[in-house]
């Protein structure tokens, strides 16, 4: 156990949301960190076997869109149907051209470098999502679990 501790709580279960929490713990744990993981609400699809995540330009007003469009295209465009598979499979794409990690690396990164994956056992009932729907590896628990790790951590993090 390291002297070093990075607890982060994921509430977001977004292509471009799922980077954060997977990117800053498994850097920490490559630095030597203890690093736990409490993923709550949408969080939890960061987490399913089967991670079927998009990004939605809709109420994203600072993600860049491709040709310009954040310049000439409207806002009420993003809504049009279909328009977020479109940019899922976009954000996709240049993000292999330019050699970042998927969602499912980054995971699997964490996953080998130890970093704890908790998820919110009070959300998995609220939704009533199948506990064998999740990944190997992961453990369920309330807040209590959470800050048992968050409460002695040299870092927290909310994403």
């Amino acid at each position: 156990m390291s002297d070093k501790r990075l607890a982060i709580i994921a509430t977001k279960g977004t292509l471009d949301w799922g980077y954060p929490p997977f990117i800053l713990a498994s850097t920490a744990a490559a630095l030597g960190y203890d690093v736990e993981i409490f993923f709550t609400f949408y969080g939890l699809q960061l987490l399913k076997r089967d991670m079927k995540v998009s990004v939605s330009p809709l109420g994203n007003p600072g993600m860049p869109m491709p040709m310009g469009m954040d310049k000439w295209f409207p806002v009420i465009g993003t809504a049009i149907p279909g328009m977020q598979s479109i940019m899922t499979m976009m954000m996709k794409q240049k993000m292999k051209s330019k050699g970042v990690a998927s969602l499912d690396e980054l995971r699997s990164l964490c996953l080998e470098a130890e970093v704890k994956m908790i998820a919110c056992q009070m959300t998995v009932d609220l939704f009533d999502m199948n506990p064998s729907d999740f990944i190997d590896g992961v453990t369920f628990g309330g807040a209590a679990t959470f800050f048992e790790f968050a409460g002695e951590s040299d870092i927290t993090l909310y994403i």
